[in-house]
Protein backbone atom coordinates (compact mmCIF):
# COMPACT_ATOMS: atom_id res chain seq x y z
CA UNK A 1 0.00 0.00 0.00
CA UNK A 2 1.36 3.43 -0.94
CA UNK A 3 2.12 5.87 1.85
CA UNK A 4 -0.56 8.50 2.45
CA UNK A 5 0.20 11.95 1.09
CA UNK A 6 0.98 14.55 3.76
CA UNK A 7 0.29 18.27 3.86
CA UNK A 8 1.66 20.60 6.54
CA UNK A 9 0.57 24.23 6.56
CA UNK A 10 0.74 27.16 8.95
CA UNK A 11 -0.68 30.64 9.31
CA UNK A 12 1.12 33.67 10.69
CA UNK A 13 1.50 33.66 14.46
CA UNK A 14 -0.63 36.57 15.69
CA UNK A 15 0.15 39.27 18.23
CA UNK A 16 -2.55 39.00 20.93
CA UNK A 17 -2.42 42.68 21.88
CA UNK A 18 -6.03 42.95 20.65
CA UNK A 19 -8.80 40.67 19.44
CA UNK A 20 -8.68 39.42 15.83
CA UNK A 21 -10.44 41.54 13.21
CA UNK A 22 -11.75 40.59 9.76
CA UNK A 23 -8.32 41.17 8.20
CA UNK A 24 -6.74 38.65 10.56
CA UNK A 25 -9.57 36.23 9.87
CA UNK A 26 -9.08 36.59 6.10
CA UNK A 27 -5.75 34.77 6.31
CA UNK A 28 -7.15 32.00 8.48
CA UNK A 29 -10.06 31.44 6.10
CA UNK A 30 -7.74 31.18 3.11
CA UNK A 31 -5.62 28.64 4.93
CA UNK A 32 -8.66 26.69 6.07
CA UNK A 33 -10.00 26.36 2.53
CA UNK A 34 -6.69 24.82 1.51
CA UNK A 35 -6.60 22.44 4.49
CA UNK A 36 -10.16 21.26 3.88
CA UNK A 37 -9.51 20.79 0.17
CA UNK A 38 -6.35 18.75 0.84
CA UNK A 39 -8.20 16.52 3.29
CA UNK A 40 -10.87 15.92 0.64
CA UNK A 41 -8.11 14.89 -1.76
CA UNK A 42 -6.77 12.26 0.63
CA UNK A 43 -3.90 14.10 2.30
CA UNK A 44 -3.00 13.65 5.94
CA UNK A 45 -3.16 17.31 6.91
CA UNK A 46 -1.48 19.05 9.82
CA UNK A 47 -2.71 22.64 10.18
CA UNK A 48 -0.83 24.82 12.68
CA UNK A 49 -1.83 28.18 14.15
CA UNK A 50 -0.86 30.13 17.23
CA UNK A 51 -0.19 33.37 19.08
CA UNK A 52 3.10 35.26 19.27
CA UNK A 53 3.24 36.18 22.94
CA UNK A 54 6.89 36.83 23.83
CA UNK A 55 6.75 40.44 22.66
CA UNK A 56 7.21 43.83 24.26
CA UNK A 57 3.81 45.09 23.14
CA UNK A 58 2.04 42.11 24.70
CA UNK A 59 3.67 42.67 28.10
CA UNK A 60 2.95 46.39 27.73
CA UNK A 61 -0.72 45.71 27.04
CA UNK A 62 -0.97 43.38 30.06
CA UNK A 63 0.63 46.07 32.21
CA UNK A 64 -1.86 48.66 30.98
CA UNK A 65 -4.69 46.35 32.04
CA UNK A 66 -3.03 45.61 35.37
CA UNK A 67 -2.90 41.84 34.86
CA UNK A 68 -0.17 39.22 34.88
CA UNK A 69 1.34 38.84 31.41
CA UNK A 70 1.00 35.06 31.26
CA UNK A 71 -2.61 35.23 32.46
CA UNK A 72 -3.28 37.87 29.81
CA UNK A 73 -1.75 35.65 27.09
CA UNK A 74 -3.83 32.66 28.16
CA UNK A 75 -7.04 34.70 28.13
CA UNK A 76 -6.27 36.18 24.72
CA UNK A 77 -5.48 32.71 23.37
CA UNK A 78 -8.93 31.65 24.57
CA UNK A 79 -10.51 34.63 22.81
CA UNK A 80 -8.64 33.97 19.58
CA UNK A 81 -9.61 30.31 19.57
CA UNK A 82 -13.25 31.23 20.20
CA UNK A 83 -13.20 33.31 17.02
CA UNK A 84 -11.38 30.66 14.97
CA UNK A 85 -13.76 27.97 16.20
CA UNK A 86 -16.76 30.16 15.35
CA UNK A 87 -15.34 30.51 11.82
CA UNK A 88 -14.94 26.71 11.55
CA UNK A 89 -11.17 26.99 11.11
CA UNK A 90 -10.06 23.35 11.13
CA UNK A 91 -6.65 23.77 12.76
CA UNK A 92 -4.93 20.78 14.37
CA UNK A 93 -2.79 22.62 16.91
CA UNK A 94 -2.73 26.09 18.42
CA UNK A 95 0.67 27.06 19.80
CA UNK A 96 1.26 29.67 22.48
CA UNK A 97 4.84 30.88 22.38
CA UNK A 98 4.75 31.56 26.12
CA UNK A 99 4.45 27.83 26.81
CA UNK A 100 7.43 26.20 28.46
CA UNK A 101 7.57 23.49 25.83
CA UNK A 102 7.88 26.02 23.00
CA UNK A 103 10.56 27.92 24.89
CA UNK A 104 12.59 24.78 25.57
CA UNK A 105 12.44 23.70 21.93
CA UNK A 106 13.48 27.23 20.89
CA UNK A 107 16.51 27.02 23.15
CA UNK A 108 17.53 23.79 21.45
CA UNK A 109 17.33 25.48 18.04
CA UNK A 110 19.17 28.64 19.12
CA UNK A 111 21.97 26.65 20.70
CA UNK A 112 22.32 24.65 17.50
CA UNK A 113 22.66 27.82 15.39
CA UNK A 114 25.11 29.29 17.92
CA UNK A 115 27.22 26.12 17.98
CA UNK A 116 27.27 26.14 14.17
CA UNK A 117 28.86 29.60 14.27
CA UNK A 118 26.00 31.72 12.91
CA UNK A 119 25.31 33.83 16.02
CA UNK A 120 27.83 36.34 17.41
CA UNK A 121 27.84 39.24 19.87
CA UNK A 122 28.06 42.82 18.61
CA UNK A 123 26.05 46.00 18.49
CA UNK A 124 23.29 47.24 16.26
CA UNK A 125 22.04 50.69 15.30
CA UNK A 126 19.20 51.62 12.99
CA UNK A 127 15.75 53.12 12.53
CA UNK A 128 13.30 51.17 14.69
CA UNK A 129 9.51 50.86 14.67
CA UNK A 130 8.16 49.82 18.11
CA UNK A 131 4.85 48.67 16.60
CA UNK A 132 6.53 46.41 14.02
CA UNK A 133 9.22 45.49 16.56
CA UNK A 134 11.79 45.68 13.79
CA UNK A 135 14.58 47.86 12.41
CA UNK A 136 13.91 49.44 9.03
CA UNK A 137 16.44 49.65 6.21
CA UNK A 138 18.98 52.49 6.35
CA UNK A 139 19.27 52.26 2.57
CA UNK A 140 15.61 53.15 2.31
CA UNK A 141 15.31 55.64 5.14
CA UNK A 142 18.80 57.20 5.21
CA UNK A 143 19.60 59.93 7.70
CA UNK A 144 16.03 61.15 7.92
CA UNK A 145 13.90 58.16 8.74
CA UNK A 146 10.45 59.64 8.42
CA UNK A 147 7.52 57.37 9.26
CA UNK A 148 7.10 53.61 9.34
CA UNK A 149 5.51 52.66 5.98
CA UNK A 150 3.14 50.27 7.78
CA UNK A 151 2.08 52.19 10.89
CA UNK A 152 2.64 55.76 9.60
CA UNK A 153 4.38 56.70 12.85
CA UNK A 154 7.86 58.27 13.28
CA UNK A 155 10.77 55.83 13.45
CA UNK A 156 13.25 56.12 16.29
CA UNK A 157 17.04 55.85 16.01
CA UNK A 158 18.09 52.99 18.25
CA UNK A 159 21.45 51.54 19.21
CA UNK A 160 22.04 48.60 21.50
CA UNK A 161 24.41 45.73 22.31
CA UNK A 162 23.04 42.56 20.87
CA UNK A 163 23.54 39.15 19.40
CA UNK A 164 23.41 39.02 15.63
CA UNK A 165 22.52 36.27 13.21
CA UNK A 166 24.76 35.94 10.14
CA UNK A 167 22.01 36.42 7.60
CA UNK A 168 24.47 37.88 5.10
CA UNK A 169 26.22 34.51 4.88
CA UNK A 170 23.15 33.05 3.17
CA UNK A 171 22.53 35.63 0.45
CA UNK A 172 23.97 33.58 -2.43
CA UNK A 173 22.27 30.42 -1.23
CA UNK A 174 18.92 32.19 -0.96
CA UNK A 175 19.16 33.62 -4.48
CA UNK A 176 20.10 30.18 -5.79
CA UNK A 177 17.15 28.65 -3.91
CA UNK A 178 14.73 31.16 -5.43
CA UNK A 179 16.06 30.34 -8.90
CA UNK A 180 15.90 26.57 -8.38
CA UNK A 181 12.44 26.78 -6.78
CA UNK A 182 10.52 29.49 -8.66
CA UNK A 183 7.30 28.54 -6.87
CA UNK A 184 8.77 29.03 -3.40
CA UNK A 185 7.45 32.60 -3.05
CA UNK A 186 3.85 33.09 -4.12
CA UNK A 187 2.19 34.94 -5.71
CA UNK A 188 4.66 35.98 -8.41
CA UNK A 189 4.44 39.66 -7.43
CA UNK A 190 5.82 38.87 -3.95
CA UNK A 191 8.67 36.88 -5.48
CA UNK A 192 9.65 39.82 -7.65
CA UNK A 193 9.59 42.16 -4.64
CA UNK A 194 11.90 39.94 -2.58
CA UNK A 195 14.31 39.35 -5.45
CA UNK A 196 14.53 43.07 -6.10
CA UNK A 197 15.05 43.83 -2.42
CA UNK A 198 17.92 41.38 -1.99
CA UNK A 199 19.58 42.18 -5.29
CA UNK A 200 19.50 45.95 -4.72
CA UNK A 201 20.01 46.17 -0.95
CA UNK A 202 21.75 42.92 -0.11
CA UNK A 203 21.33 41.14 3.19
CA UNK A 204 22.99 42.24 6.39
CA UNK A 205 23.31 40.45 9.69
CA UNK A 206 20.23 40.84 11.84
CA UNK A 207 19.80 41.65 15.51
CA UNK A 208 18.10 38.72 17.28
CA UNK A 209 18.16 39.92 20.89
CA UNK A 210 16.86 42.52 23.32
CA UNK A 211 18.18 43.77 26.65
CA UNK A 212 16.39 45.04 29.74
CA UNK A 213 13.20 43.07 29.17
CA UNK A 214 11.65 40.94 31.92
CA UNK A 215 9.17 39.18 29.61
CA UNK A 216 10.27 36.83 26.85
CA UNK A 217 12.58 33.95 26.06
CA UNK A 218 16.06 34.19 27.61
CA UNK A 219 19.01 33.42 25.37
CA UNK A 220 20.36 30.13 26.74
CA UNK A 221 24.05 31.12 26.47
CA UNK A 222 23.54 34.67 27.84
CA UNK A 223 20.48 35.18 30.09
CA UNK A 224 21.01 38.97 30.17
CA UNK A 225 19.37 39.00 26.74
CA UNK A 226 15.96 37.92 25.52
CA UNK A 227 15.29 36.68 21.99
CA UNK A 228 14.00 39.17 19.46
CA UNK A 229 10.45 38.32 18.43
CA UNK A 230 11.13 36.96 14.91
CA UNK A 231 13.79 34.51 16.02
CA UNK A 232 11.25 33.13 18.47
CA UNK A 233 7.92 33.38 16.62
CA UNK A 234 9.12 31.79 13.38
CA UNK A 235 10.24 28.73 15.32
CA UNK A 236 6.59 28.04 16.20
CA UNK A 237 6.30 26.44 12.77
CA UNK A 238 8.67 23.67 13.79
CA UNK A 239 8.25 23.44 17.58
CA UNK A 240 4.55 22.81 16.94
CA UNK A 241 5.35 19.61 15.05
CA UNK A 242 7.97 18.25 17.41
CA UNK A 243 11.27 20.02 16.78
CA UNK A 244 13.42 19.65 19.87
CA UNK A 245 11.61 16.75 21.51
CA UNK A 246 9.76 14.63 18.91
CA UNK A 247 12.00 14.13 15.89
CA UNK A 248 9.79 11.44 14.35
CA UNK A 249 6.79 13.74 14.07
CA UNK A 250 8.97 16.61 12.90
CA UNK A 251 10.52 14.50 10.14
CA UNK A 252 7.07 13.24 9.16
CA UNK A 253 5.72 16.72 8.36
CA UNK A 254 8.70 18.96 7.69
CA UNK A 255 9.40 20.78 5.39
CA UNK A 256 6.18 22.79 5.41
CA UNK A 257 4.12 22.63 2.23
CA UNK A 258 2.72 26.13 2.70
CA UNK A 259 3.20 29.08 5.05
CA UNK A 260 0.26 31.50 4.80
CA UNK A 261 1.38 35.00 5.81
CA UNK A 262 0.50 38.63 5.17
CA UNK A 263 2.35 40.37 2.36
CA UNK A 264 3.97 42.78 4.84
CA UNK A 265 5.99 40.00 6.49
CA UNK A 266 7.04 38.17 3.34
CA UNK A 267 10.69 39.20 3.72
CA UNK A 268 11.06 37.53 7.12
CA UNK A 269 9.51 34.29 5.90
CA UNK A 270 11.36 34.05 2.60
CA UNK A 271 14.82 35.30 3.60
CA UNK A 272 15.35 35.15 7.38
CA UNK A 273 13.37 31.95 7.94
CA UNK A 274 15.10 29.72 5.35
CA UNK A 275 18.49 31.06 6.48
CA UNK A 276 17.69 30.25 10.12
CA UNK A 277 16.73 26.70 9.16
CA UNK A 278 19.87 26.17 7.09
CA UNK A 279 21.97 27.52 9.95
CA UNK A 280 20.51 24.79 12.16
CA UNK A 281 21.02 22.10 9.50
CA UNK A 282 17.33 21.84 8.52
CA UNK A 283 15.47 22.16 5.22
CA UNK A 284 13.74 25.32 4.02
CA UNK A 285 9.93 25.27 3.61
CA UNK A 286 8.49 24.41 0.22
CA UNK A 287 6.29 27.46 -0.29
CA UNK A 288 5.41 30.81 1.28
CA UNK A 289 2.18 32.50 0.20
CA UNK A 290 1.97 36.22 0.94
CA UNK A 291 -1.69 37.17 0.74
CA UNK A 292 -3.19 40.63 0.43
CA UNK A 293 -5.09 42.71 2.96
CA UNK A 294 -8.74 43.40 3.63
CA UNK A 295 -9.48 47.12 3.61
CA UNK A 296 -12.57 49.07 4.57
CA UNK A 297 -13.45 51.66 1.97
CA UNK A 298 -9.87 51.50 0.73
CA UNK A 299 -8.31 52.11 4.14
CA UNK A 300 -6.17 49.74 6.18
CA UNK A 301 -7.99 48.24 9.17
CA UNK A 302 -6.77 49.40 12.56
CA UNK A 303 -7.79 50.82 15.90
CA UNK A 304 -6.10 54.08 15.02
CA UNK A 305 -8.37 54.36 11.98
CA UNK A 306 -11.48 53.59 14.04
CA UNK A 307 -12.72 51.07 11.49
CA UNK A 308 -12.19 47.68 13.12
CA UNK A 309 -14.86 45.10 12.32
CA UNK A 310 -14.71 41.90 14.36
CA UNK A 311 -15.65 38.56 12.80
CA UNK A 312 -18.24 37.92 15.48
CA UNK A 313 -20.09 41.09 14.42
CA UNK A 314 -20.86 39.38 11.10
CA UNK A 315 -21.18 35.77 12.26
CA UNK A 316 -23.75 36.51 14.96
CA UNK A 317 -25.81 38.74 12.68
CA UNK A 318 -25.81 36.32 9.74
CA UNK A 319 -23.95 32.99 9.79
CA UNK A 320 -20.45 31.60 9.53
CA UNK A 321 -20.72 30.41 5.93
CA UNK A 322 -21.94 33.82 4.78
CA UNK A 323 -18.78 35.26 6.32
CA UNK A 324 -16.57 32.63 4.73
CA UNK A 325 -18.18 33.01 1.32
CA UNK A 326 -18.00 36.80 1.19
CA UNK A 327 -14.31 37.09 1.98
CA UNK A 328 -13.23 34.23 -0.27
CA UNK A 329 -15.46 35.48 -3.11
CA UNK A 330 -15.01 39.24 -2.88
CA UNK A 331 -11.45 39.58 -1.60
CA UNK A 332 -8.96 38.07 -4.02
CA UNK A 333 -6.64 36.15 -1.73
CA UNK A 334 -3.37 36.99 -3.52
CA UNK A 335 -4.21 40.71 -3.55
CA UNK A 336 -6.18 43.25 -1.52
CA UNK A 337 -9.93 43.25 -1.07
CA UNK A 338 -12.54 45.50 0.49
CA UNK A 339 -15.38 45.08 2.93
CA UNK A 340 -18.56 47.10 3.28
CA UNK A 341 -21.91 46.17 4.78
CA UNK A 342 -23.70 47.23 1.58
CA UNK A 343 -21.55 44.98 -0.59
CA UNK A 344 -21.92 42.15 1.91
CA UNK A 345 -25.71 42.43 1.60
CA UNK A 346 -25.54 42.45 -2.20
CA UNK A 347 -23.34 39.34 -2.38
CA UNK A 348 -25.36 37.52 0.27
CA UNK A 349 -28.66 38.10 -1.50
CA UNK A 350 -27.49 37.47 -5.07
CA UNK A 351 -25.14 34.51 -4.63
CA UNK A 352 -26.30 32.80 -1.45
CA UNK A 353 -29.99 33.59 -0.95
CA UNK A 354 -31.22 33.87 -4.54
CA UNK A 355 -28.83 31.53 -6.34
CA UNK A 356 -27.86 28.74 -3.96
CA UNK A 357 -30.49 28.89 -1.22
CA UNK A 358 -33.46 29.31 -3.54
CA UNK A 359 -32.25 26.46 -5.75
CA UNK A 360 -32.07 24.10 -2.78
CA UNK A 361 -35.49 25.18 -1.53
CA UNK A 362 -37.12 24.48 -4.88
CA UNK A 363 -35.46 21.11 -5.30
CA UNK A 364 -36.64 19.98 -1.88
CA UNK A 365 -40.13 21.49 -1.98
CA UNK A 366 -41.31 20.31 -5.41
CA UNK A 367 -40.42 16.59 -4.93
CA UNK A 368 -41.78 16.68 -1.37
CA UNK A 369 -45.15 18.10 -2.40
CA UNK A 370 -45.63 16.24 -5.67
CA UNK A 371 -43.73 12.96 -5.42
CA UNK A 372 -43.92 12.14 -1.72
CA UNK A 373 -40.16 12.90 -1.53
CA UNK A 374 -39.14 10.04 -3.90
CA UNK A 375 -38.45 10.34 -7.63
CA UNK A 376 -39.36 6.78 -8.48
CA UNK A 377 -37.67 5.11 -11.42
CA UNK A 378 -34.51 7.23 -11.21
CA UNK A 379 -32.30 4.44 -9.86
CA UNK A 380 -29.40 3.63 -12.20
CA UNK A 381 -30.35 6.50 -14.50
CA UNK A 382 -27.58 8.83 -15.57
CA UNK A 383 -28.61 12.48 -15.33
CA UNK A 384 -28.31 14.86 -18.25
CA UNK A 385 -26.14 17.95 -18.05
CA UNK A 386 -28.15 21.07 -17.27
CA UNK A 387 -25.48 23.33 -18.80
CA UNK A 388 -25.37 23.10 -22.60
CA UNK A 389 -21.94 22.15 -23.93
CA UNK A 390 -20.35 21.98 -20.48
CA UNK A 391 -17.22 19.84 -20.11
CA UNK A 392 -17.71 18.97 -16.45
CA UNK A 393 -14.30 17.34 -15.98
CA UNK A 394 -12.65 20.45 -17.42
CA UNK A 395 -14.68 22.74 -15.13
CA UNK A 396 -13.73 20.76 -12.02
CA UNK A 397 -10.10 20.69 -13.16
CA UNK A 398 -10.10 24.47 -13.49
CA UNK A 399 -11.68 24.90 -10.05
CA UNK A 400 -9.07 22.53 -8.63
CA UNK A 401 -6.22 24.53 -10.17
CA UNK A 402 -7.58 27.76 -8.76
CA UNK A 403 -7.95 26.28 -5.27
CA UNK A 404 -4.45 24.81 -5.24
CA UNK A 405 -3.04 28.17 -6.35
CA UNK A 406 -5.09 29.96 -3.63
CA UNK A 407 -7.07 31.82 -6.28
CA UNK A 408 -10.22 31.30 -4.26
CA UNK A 409 -12.24 34.15 -5.74
CA UNK A 410 -11.72 32.74 -9.22
CA UNK A 411 -12.65 29.25 -8.06
CA UNK A 412 -15.94 30.50 -6.60
CA UNK A 413 -16.63 32.62 -9.64
CA UNK A 414 -16.34 29.52 -11.82
CA UNK A 415 -18.56 27.45 -9.51
CA UNK A 416 -21.26 30.11 -9.28
CA UNK A 417 -21.22 31.76 -12.70
CA UNK A 418 -20.31 28.76 -14.83
CA UNK A 419 -22.34 26.15 -13.00
CA UNK A 420 -24.86 27.29 -10.36
CA UNK A 421 -26.25 30.20 -12.36
CA UNK A 422 -26.81 28.01 -15.47
CA UNK A 423 -28.46 25.40 -13.23
CA UNK A 424 -30.93 28.01 -12.03
CA UNK A 425 -31.47 29.12 -15.62
CA UNK A 426 -32.22 25.50 -16.57
CA UNK A 427 -34.78 25.30 -13.80
CA UNK A 428 -36.39 28.59 -14.80
CA UNK A 429 -36.53 27.55 -18.47
CA UNK A 430 -38.16 24.20 -17.67
CA UNK A 431 -40.31 25.42 -14.73
CA UNK A 432 -40.93 22.03 -13.05
CA UNK A 433 -43.35 23.73 -10.61
CA UNK A 434 -45.61 24.27 -13.62
CA UNK A 435 -44.65 21.19 -15.63
CA UNK A 436 -45.55 18.87 -12.77
CA UNK A 437 -49.21 19.82 -13.23
CA UNK A 438 -49.28 18.56 -16.82
CA UNK A 439 -46.43 16.05 -17.20
CA UNK A 440 -45.08 14.54 -13.97
CA UNK A 441 -42.60 12.29 -15.79
CA UNK A 442 -41.03 15.21 -17.64
CA UNK A 443 -40.95 17.31 -14.46
CA UNK A 444 -39.32 14.40 -12.63
CA UNK A 445 -36.50 14.31 -15.18
CA UNK A 446 -35.91 18.04 -14.83
CA UNK A 447 -35.78 17.75 -11.04
CA UNK A 448 -33.47 14.73 -11.19
CA UNK A 449 -31.01 16.55 -13.44
CA UNK A 450 -31.04 19.70 -11.32
CA UNK A 451 -30.57 17.82 -8.05
CA UNK A 452 -27.54 16.02 -9.46
CA UNK A 453 -26.08 19.40 -10.43
CA UNK A 454 -26.68 20.56 -6.86
CA UNK A 455 -24.74 17.50 -5.69
CA UNK A 456 -21.75 18.59 -7.79
CA UNK A 457 -21.95 22.18 -6.55
CA UNK A 458 -22.08 21.11 -2.89
CA UNK A 459 -18.91 19.03 -3.30
CA UNK A 460 -17.03 21.87 -4.99
CA UNK A 461 -18.18 24.28 -2.28
CA UNK A 462 -17.25 22.00 0.63
CA UNK A 463 -13.89 23.66 1.42
CA UNK A 464 -15.49 27.13 1.30
CA UNK A 465 -18.83 26.81 3.10
CA UNK A 466 -18.60 23.42 4.85
CA UNK A 467 -21.77 23.59 6.96
CA UNK A 468 -24.05 24.74 4.16
CA UNK A 469 -22.48 22.39 1.64
CA UNK A 470 -23.15 19.48 4.00
CA UNK A 471 -26.74 20.60 4.50
CA UNK A 472 -27.25 20.63 0.74
CA UNK A 473 -25.63 17.27 0.13
CA UNK A 474 -27.37 15.45 2.99
CA UNK A 475 -30.77 16.79 1.91
CA UNK A 476 -30.77 13.90 -0.59
CA UNK A 477 -29.79 10.23 -0.50
CA UNK A 478 -26.60 10.51 -2.53
CA UNK A 479 -24.72 7.21 -2.18
CA UNK A 480 -21.21 8.44 -1.28
CA UNK A 481 -20.96 9.48 2.39
CA UNK A 482 -20.34 13.21 2.82
CA UNK A 483 -17.11 12.60 4.72
CA UNK A 484 -15.67 10.70 1.75
CA UNK A 485 -16.56 12.92 -1.21
CA UNK A 486 -13.68 14.24 -3.35
CA UNK A 487 -13.42 16.64 -6.24
CA UNK A 488 -13.23 13.58 -8.50
CA UNK A 489 -16.82 12.76 -7.42
CA UNK A 490 -17.86 16.14 -8.81
CA UNK A 491 -16.13 15.62 -12.15
CA UNK A 492 -18.77 13.36 -13.67
CA UNK A 493 -22.51 12.92 -13.76
CA UNK A 494 -23.21 9.56 -12.14
CA UNK A 495 -26.18 7.25 -11.89
CA UNK A 496 -27.01 6.36 -8.31
CA UNK A 497 -28.08 2.88 -7.19
CA UNK A 498 -31.35 3.93 -5.52
CA UNK A 499 -34.22 6.19 -6.50
CA UNK A 500 -33.41 9.79 -5.66
CA UNK A 501 -35.01 10.71 -2.35
CA UNK A 502 -35.37 13.94 -0.38
CA UNK A 503 -33.97 13.32 3.10
CA UNK A 504 -34.06 16.92 4.39
CA UNK A 505 -36.11 17.63 7.47
CA UNK A 506 -39.13 19.84 6.81
CA UNK A 507 -40.67 22.12 9.42
CA UNK A 508 -44.46 22.20 9.11
CA UNK A 509 -44.00 20.96 5.56
CA UNK A 510 -41.64 23.79 4.66
CA UNK A 511 -37.91 24.00 4.00
CA UNK A 512 -35.87 25.99 6.49
CA UNK A 513 -34.14 28.70 4.40
CA UNK A 514 -30.43 28.04 4.04
CA UNK A 515 -29.65 31.73 3.55
CA UNK A 516 -32.66 33.92 4.45
CA UNK A 517 -32.63 36.97 2.23
CA UNK A 518 -31.44 40.20 3.87
CA UNK A 519 -34.18 42.80 3.58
Amino acid sequence: MSEKLRWFQTTAIDYPNSRPHIGTAFEKLGADVQARYRRMEGFEVFFLMGNDENTVKVSKRASELGVDTLAYCDDMARQFREVWDALDISYDIFVQTSSERHKECCRTFILKVFDNGFIYKGSFEGWYCPDCEEFKSDKIHGEHAGNCPVHKKPLARRSEPCYLFKLSAFQDRLLAYYKENPGFIQPESRRNEILSLIETEGLRDINISRTGEDWGLRIPFDPDFTIYVWFDALLTYITGIGYGDDRATFDKFWPADMHFIGKDITRFHTALWPAMLWAAGEQAPKKVFGHGFVNIKGEKIGKSFGNVVEPMDIITKFNVDAFRYYFMRECSFPSDGDFSWDRFTDVFNSDLANNLGNLLSRLITIPSKNYDRVLEGTADQKPDSVVPGLDLALLVGEVREHVEACRYSQALQKIVQDFLTPTNQYLEANAPWKLVKTDKEAAKKVLFNAVQSLRIASILLKPFIPRSAETIYTSFNFPTPWAKVTYADAAELKAQPNDLRVTAELIDGKVKPLFPRIA
